[in-house]
């Protein structure tokens, strides 16, 4: 609902951060150990993890190499570092925050991959030209191939995601999320409500989503939840699909170690119609709905904003982009966008009860809202009020401002909302975790060149008044 509103400047900051990526100050690593473990394998694919950790001196920059032993195995979508293949060979440039490495320090990455007959592991890697034979300074052995893992039925969680961010975090005491009757239930059944952030779209404001900005939200705004609001117009997505799936998995990473929910937003626009990204939605979900279903953490909203489209047309989309999440993570909360920019229809003069009439056809899945709520006050509370009841509501973004993105914020209007929202155990985010120049930032421009993202001196009126809601005691039932 909000205008666009794009900072050269931004875009600067983020040419020099690929810079910055791509050429890393390189050091020698004396001794390291490459763990290479298939995690899924389906037709003709297939998903690895690879675990980097360095046994000799701290490296400020690192490269890995191996090669691919079948020339049917390919590297289709790799995460957490820049990655290309030339022939069966697959070079692995760091990321700019996993680039260095101390003593003893891992950097885990992946990938998926296509492949056309068998799927043998690589069983020599190299990191900075250096062979990485698991010691210091030692002849290169014959290595052993680590066997595959044997699939169970009810997979067993890794340590890193049996309890992200620890036991008193919210994915920490929440566990794998889904939808109870009109409710977003906990590990136990019981309805619960996450309150968080939306980040500005990644092309512009990727300054403002650090391992420092994040440890804020997690621990000084008390954050349930960071939204990952990637564009697929705009200078977004379908000008480097590779690159940004990767950031989106690294923000998803982050949460997780902060023990906060990611929420990825497929966030659409222009054009309105969420099927004139059908295909893009299919190969981006796909991708890393297989990446990050062993998470718990995570949640798809499948299209942010659908307008000048029928609530058949959203409803077709959705029943043809959820069985692609469903495919490699069946267990996640999916969130369908609504009509008239997530209005349930009321912006396009229409209502809930064409979702009620004729609701997706899947099961675990939510139904986004958004409000502005200098622009959106008294009837379309009286519209959530009403569907609620019938429908599992999440409001996926909301300002406290008009819904061009500026304005003067309606104090009264948005503390009349977050109320019916707490009333209602009604999820949210706000937009924006941002320092963009426009009063639906939670942040004074220029915070995110410094450290402080919490002080009443960097906070927006906006900023402000969300952190003091986001940040008063979750009540997480358990029982």
């Amino acid at each position: 609902m909000r205008r666009l509103i794009a900072l050269l400047a931004t875009c600067a900051t983020a040419a020099l951060g690929l810079t910055a990526l791509l050429s890393p100050e390189a050091s020698a690593a004396p001794g390291c150990r490459v763990d290479y473990t298939v995690t899924n394998q389906w037709s003709g694919g297939f998903q690895a993890g690879v675990k980097v950790t360095n046994l000799g001196d701290p490296m400020n920059g690192w490269t890995l190499r191996f090669a691919l032993p079948d020339a049917g195995q390919k590297v289709v979508q790799g995460w957490s570092a820049t990655w290309s293949q030339s022939g069966p060979t697959v070079t692995v440039a760091a990321a700019d925050w996993n680039r260095t490495l101390a003593t003893g320090a891992s950097a885990d990455i992946g990938f998926t991959g296509s492949l056309t007959g068998a799927n043998p592991k690589p069983t020599a890697f190299t990191v900075n030209g250096v062979a990485c034979t698991g010691s210091v300074g030692e002849p290169t052995p014959t290595p052993t191939p680590t066997p595959t893992p044997t699939p169970t039925p009810t997979p067993t969680p890794t340590p890193t995601s049996t309890n992200p961010g620890g036991s008193g975090t919210p994915v920490g005491i929440n566990g794998q999320l889904h939808v109870c009757g009109v409710h977003l239930c906990n590990q136990y059944n019981r309805p619960i409500q996450l309150r968080g952030m939306s980040t500005h779209g990644l092309q512009w404001f990727s300054q403002c989503n650090s391992a420092t900005s994040l440890d804020a939200l997690a621990k000084d705004w008390k954050a349930d939840l960071l939204r990952i609001a990637m564009y697929v117009q705009e200078n977004g997505y379908e000008t480097d699909p590779a690159g940004f799936t990767a950031r989106v998995n690294n923000l998803v990473d982050l949460a997780e170690a902060r023990g906060m929910y990611a929420l990825i937003d497929f966030h659409t626009l222009t054009p309105g119609d969420p099927n004139y990204n059908l295909a893009r939605a299919k190969t981006f979900f796909a991708s890393v709905a297989a990446r990050n279903a062993g998470k718990k953490n995570v949640i798809y909203e499948i299209a942010n904003e659908p307008n000048g489209v029928s609530w058949a047309g959203i409803k077709s989309y959705a029943e043809q982009v959820i069985p692609v999440i469903r495919a490699a993570d069946p267990d996640a909360v999916v969130i369908v966008g609504t009509r008239g920019w997530s209005s349930l229809g009321v912006s396009d003069g229409a209502s809930e009860s064409e979702i009620v009439n004729a609701p997706v056809n899947a099961a675990n899945i939510m139904y986004a809202f958004h409000f502005y709520a200098a622009s959106h006050k008294d009837n379309y509370r009286a519209t959530v009020s009403r569907a609620a009841a019938q429908l599992p509501l999440f409001v996926t973004e909301f300002g406290t401002v008009s819904a061009s993105g500026a304005g003067a914020m309606d104090r009264a209007s948005s503390t009349a909302w977050l109320d019916l929202l707490d009333q209602l155990d009604i999820s949210y985010a706000n937009w924006t975790f941002s320092d963009a120049s426009e009063s639906s930032a939670a942040l004074r421009p220029g915070t995110c060149t410094g450290s402080d993202y919490s002080s009443s001196g960097v906070l927006t009126e906006s900023g402000a008044l969300v952190k003091s809601r986001i940040s008063t005691a979750d009540d997480f039932p358990t029982s």
